[in-house]
């Protein structure tokens, strides 16, 4: 047996425990007002060149270019978290280290051209995984009277997983999109999938999010 299907032999063996005791099955479900959350799309982790950047974030880059127009169509909030960057700051990356791969720079934490913010989508800077961690990330949807996040970018055991468990501590529908997000490792990437679904988020199909985008009113200029 080799590590993807041990992996999915040990997620039926939960998840058949769950079900039999009766146990997280329940959904949050979509809410009547969301916000979109790209999370890291920035170079230093979409450009190969740089030591923890990965093409495996290539898929996720289609995905999410696919919700923003609709997003952006329907006045649904959308914000970036990137990792700030300072000159004087020495930053311990791996590519500092690394002779081979880019070294970390101001370009690593800018936003990928491919999925970039548009000037009015405000972009959060964190150093911390979760988009909430030191952040006013919960003061602009509060302000924007955001009941539903949905989540994208990366990693998803890391950023994507912190977010989602403190966006249900803010009492928020969490959402992750799973063609949307990814992980350097597909192991890390399917059990935290798995596990965060069962009990802090729910994970849905790009398909089902999109027609649930085109499925709102809409918001005025003075709601967005």
């Amino acid at each position: 047996m080799d590590a993807m299907q041990g992996l999915h032999a040990a997620m039926a063996a939960v998840d058949a425990y769950y079900k039999e005791r009766g146990i997280f099955q329940d959904r949050f479900g979509f809410g009547k007002s969301p916000a979109l959350v790209v999370i890291d799309m920035a170079y230093g982790w979409t450009d190969p060149a740089y030591a923890g950047g990965s093409a495996r974030l290539d898929p996720v880059i289609e995905a999410i270019q696919k919700l923003l127009p609709v997003a952006r169509d329907k006045g649904v909030p959308v914000f970036y978290t990137t990792s700030p960057f300072e000159e004087t700051r020495q930053l311990k990356s791996a590519a500092d280290y690394s002779p081979k791969f880019r070294k970390w720079d101001q370009r690593a934490c800018e936003i990928d051209e491919r999925v970039k913010a548009l000037p009015t989508e405000r972009i959060i800077y964190k150093e911390h995984a979760s988009a909430f961690g030191g952040t006013a990330f919960i003061g602009h949807l509060i302000e924007k009277r955001v009941d539903t996040l949905l989540i994208t970018g990366c990693s998803t055991s890391a950023c994507v997983r912190a977010t989602a468990t403190d966006a249900k501590v803010y009492h928020l529908r969490p959402i992750i999109i799973r063609e949307a997000v990814q992980d350097r490792s597909e192991i890390a990437h399917e059990w935290t999938l798995f596990d965060i679904q069962a009990r802090f988020a729910d994970v849905v199909g790009l398909a089902e999010t999109l027609t649930y985008l085109k499925g709102l009113s809409g918001r005025s200029s003075d709601e967005r």
